[in-house]
């Protein structure tokens, strides 16, 4: 599984929701499917313009963990 740490990047770059989509283009609807892990795909586009955003790296962002983490 693939978790999306959105709003722990946000948080520690003090970054509301609203801040960021005035600075990447996206819609709050998009980043908040994101945020809340319901997103099925992430364009490399997006990531692109939420990293240079939230001046971070995409594994800041996007964790894998897999079933013999969970256990």
């Amino acid at each position: 599984m693939i978790i999306v740490n959105l709003d722990v990047m946000m948080a520690k770059r003090q970054m509301s929701l609203n801040e960021l989509s005035e600075k990447t283009g996206i819609t709050t609807t998009n980043l908040s499917i994101l945020k809340t892990n319901k997103a099925k795909a992430i364009r490399f586009s997006t990531l692109e313009a939420i990293c240079k955003a939230l001046k971070c790296q995409p594994s800041d962002i996007l964790e894998y963990k897999g079933e013999e983490d969970e256990k």
